[in-house]
């Protein structure tokens, strides 16, 4: 088959980073397999910029000069990455008009020709995130019409007036309006929520497109929006790591390779901009670290905020220290390989490949459970601080779950694990097989290709009969 992934880029977030895996994993089962990105980060003669929508000239200067211009009326990020995102449109003066009013803007055109992109036609046309501001949503129509739409969902947007997850707020069911926080990743500088939340529905009317999700928790909430209107088949596929990469090694190995100390227990929080990352909590982790710190005064704790910023912060005997974000992923793994435990708190989150990634190196997880992560970890019953759903014997547990928020409960789990060297190991384990058997990179592509034949298949059914 030919398969074009369609993402806002090829490098940082979980989303990012599965859209590329799965680009590379076609290829190497000898699939044409390219990808397409709003924002190009590598070279890799499989990965195409997406063309900004007005050429190099005199015309492009006058608008750039005027965008750079009005660029501290449209938003609060920095004038010059402003600009080039205005630049992507047909129409900067439209664009900075729309992000002043409070609407999305659609006007991408050089997303309209994705299928002149690759060196080959594509079977499927797989779309990841949209937003980000590079993505003509209005042709949706036109392009599912013209070949078979695949659309896998890694937060909220696609049915929200602006926001890639609601957190509490559940207005996208109604139609948005009346913001609670319009300042939420996309952020808009004035509520036109509804606006937006219409605009997206009458899109999807149009069109036609196979809908994925990697939790039942968001495959849920999508079901119960605008976006079931566009939805041709629904399928749940949950993401996998590379097992190849992110699998067990020794600890001391990992840490020596890393220059981390070999003495203190080690806990790990991964997330870009850890510390000031809306949809996760690191105020939970922070929290919960103090109080693990206090409950074993004669152990050194060490807390690593993988893809975070700032000084690091003391505590009588421990450290909590942010340490900038990996990108290659072998030294990305050896931090879990290094870690006694990983923490993962958030406000909201689909299904963090951090936790998978962890789990697959043997690193038991003591997370909130928020969104899908509770389809990700199995929680020790009788846990100390765990959440009152569903929980597994310790053959099986590869964690402890705990209610969202939860600091005390998050400590008290961890400390239950840090103290209990056997029962780590055995939760790392059982981790470790779970992983190879849910979460492997290698099952993501079997039930992405099968679902791809499935697309093709029903799709030309569809054109035969509505031709």
């Amino acid at each position: 088959m030919n398969i074009l992934q369609v993402s806002a880029s090829d490098g940082g977030g979980g989303a990012h980073k599965i859209a590329l895996a799965l680009q590379m994993g076609l290829r190497e089962r000898g699939h044409g397999s390219w990808m397409a990105v709003g924002r190009r980060t590598v070279e890799n003669p499989n990965l195409y910029q997406i063309p900004s929508g007005i050429a190099p000239g005199p015309t492009r200067a006058v608008y750039e000069a005027a965008a750079l211009a009005l660029t501290p009326l449209v938003g609060r990020v920095r004038g010059a990455r402003r600009a080039r995102l205005a630049l992507r449109s047909a129409h900067p003066l439209e664009y900075a008009r729309a992000r002043w009013s409070g609407r999305e803007y659609f006007d991408y055109p050089g997303s309209r020709r994705i299928l002149e992109i690759p060196p080959a036609r594509p079977d499927v046309v797989h779309l990841h995130n949209l937003h980000t501001e590079y993505f003509d949503l209005r042709s949706l129509a036109d392009l599912s019409s013209t070949v078979p739409v695949a659309l896998t969902l890694h937060d909220e947007w696609t049915y929200t007036g602006h926001c890639a997850y609601g957190i509490e707020c559940e207005r996208w069911r109604v139609g948005c309006g009346a913001c609670p926080d319009l300042t939420i990743y996309p952020s808009v500088r004035r509520d036109a929520t509804h606006e937006n939340w219409l605009a997206k529905r009458a899109i999807y009317e149009q069109s036609r497109l196979y809908v994925s999700a990697p939790s039942s928790w968001l495959l849920d909430r999508a079901r119960e929006s605008v976006l079931a209107t566009a939805a041709a088949d629904w399928r749940l596929i949950p993401n996998g790591v590379d097992l190849r990469v992110f699998r067990p090694a020794e600890k001391a190995h990992a840490r020596e390779l890393l220059g981390l100390p070999q003495q203190p227990l080690i806990l790990l929080f991964a997330a870009n901009r850890a510390r000031a990352n809306r949809f996760k909590d690191y105020a939970t982790i922070a929290a919960a670290t103090d109080l693990v710190a206090a409950g074993l005064r004669n152990r050194n704790l060490l807390l690593i905020a993988l893809g975070g910023e700032g000084p690091p912060q003391f505590l009588a005997n421990g450290e909590l220290r942010a340490m900038p974000w990996e990108h290659e992923p072998a030294r990305v793994a050896a931090f879990y390989q290094a870690a006694d435990v990983y923490l993962h708190a958030a406000n909201a989150d689909t299904f963090p490949t951090t936790v998978l990634e962890a789990l697959a190196t043997g690193t038991p997880v003591v997370a909130t459970a928020v969104g899908g992560i509770d389809e990700q970890v199995r929680s020790l019953a009788g846990a100390p601080g765990a959440w009152s759903g569903a929980a597994f014997d310790a053959d099986v547990a590869t964690g402890v779950l705990v209610p969202p928020h939860d600091a005390a409960g998050m400590a008290a789990a961890t400390i239950a694990l840090l103290a209990n060297d056997a029962l780590r190991a055995q939760l790392g384990a059982n981790a470790v097989r779970d992983a190879a058997t849910r979460f492997g990179l290698a099952g993501q592509l079997d039930a992405t290709l099968a679902w791809y034949a499935d697309i093709t298949r029903d799709w030309r059914a569809w054109r035969a009969t509505s031709s």
